[in-house]
């Protein structure tokens, strides 16, 4: 294999988005650092987001040089739906300039539920930057070491892919419209019958106190519990406002978290919402936003029978 043939492709102005699956480290490398040093030469700026040792990897080849900035995906991108904020502010601090990335939320060891997120962020990706400025979005995929079906999920969400034998057209590509965009997977059933909880207006304080409990019981510190409850607090409210006026709040243990759904009747518009930055001289839809930044992981389906949220908190 030749980096060139995958680092150095033809691709249309606007946002190319393309999957790169590597078979081992030295390919991984290969291709990382010449799309990198590529996007240097002219003089394009450049952020790397990939998880634990292959960002130790990429800082020790450019650490030092200005215009890379190498992040752990590991940690930026623990909650997929914190990544697209990540891209957008590097796109908004370069704006004007040629930008280039590599992003790599998927790795081995992820759980079902992680992957699920990172393949509707993949998605929403499309939707995010398909009408901004022109950039490029490389995402490396471990062939190897991932299950057949994500490389497929990847596929699908990549209108570009490459590997050894070079760059091509994904022949399975498949934009999901705006409106359809939260619809995803279907959520799977709770772990173990959960404790449920109906809720109007008048019951949101019961609703705190449930979940503060749970998290106390779960062995959670006051501290940790303080943002458990806050985020379902704003989310609740959100049933409140935008659900119907009600809504249903269930909790159960899950592979070593907390987790905490809520559900109403209301249909969300925004496919982004709670992934873009709120603004700060505008009051209100800042609730799924700071659920996203207190949870480890926060999954969102909606259509129109309805929206379900779960919140995920890891537990000691």
């Amino acid at each position: 294999m030749t980096a060139q043939a995958v680092v150095d492709p033809r691709y249309e102005p606007g946002f190319s988005h393309e999957a790169f699956f590597y078979t081992d480290p030295a390919e991984f490398l290969e291709a990382s650092v010449s799309f990198v040093r590529d996007g240097l030469a002219a003089d394009e700026a450049v952020l790397v987001a990939v998880p634990g040792r292959r960002a130790q990897w990429l800082r020790s080849f450019f650490g030092n040089e200005r215009g890379v900035q190498v992040l752990d995906m590991a940690d930026v991108g623990a909650n997929p739906a914190r990544i697209i904020p990540e891209w957008q502010d590097f796109l908004d601090a370069h704006e004007g300039r040629a930008v280039r990335g590599i992003g790599e939320p998927v790795w081995a060891g992820r759980s079902a539920a992680e992957l699920a997120e990172c393949v509707l962020h993949e998605s929403l990706l499309n939707v995010a930057f398909e009408s901004g400025p022109s950039w490029r979005l490389l995402c490396p995929y471990d062939a190897v070491g991932l299950p057949g079906s994500v490389i497929d999920q990847a596929r699908a969400t990549h209108p570009v892919v490459a590997d050894a034998a070079g760059q091509r057209d994904s022949a399975t590509y498949h934009r999901v419209p705006p409106q359809r965009a939260l619809r995803g997977d279907p959520l799977p059933p709770p772990a173990e019958p959960p404790v449920e909880l109906p809720f109007t207006g008048g019951d949101l304080s019961s609703v705190r106190r449930l979940v503060r409990r749970h998290c106390l019981e779960a062995g959670l510190t006051d501290a940790r519990a303080d943002d458990v409850e806050l985020a379902v607090d704003e989310v609740a409210s959100n049933s409140l406002l935008h659900g119907g006026g009600r809504g249903v709040l269930r909790v159960w243990p899950q592979d070593g978290s907390l987790v905490c759904e809520i559900s109403d009747e209301g249909v969300i518009s925004d496919p982004l919402v709670g992934r873009r930055r709120p603004l700060l001289d505008r009051t209100g839809g800042r609730g799924l936003w700071i659920a996203n930044q207190l949870c480890d992981l926060v999954q969102v389906r909606s259509g129109a029978a309805g929206t379900t949220l779960r919140l995920h908190v890891r537990v000691p």
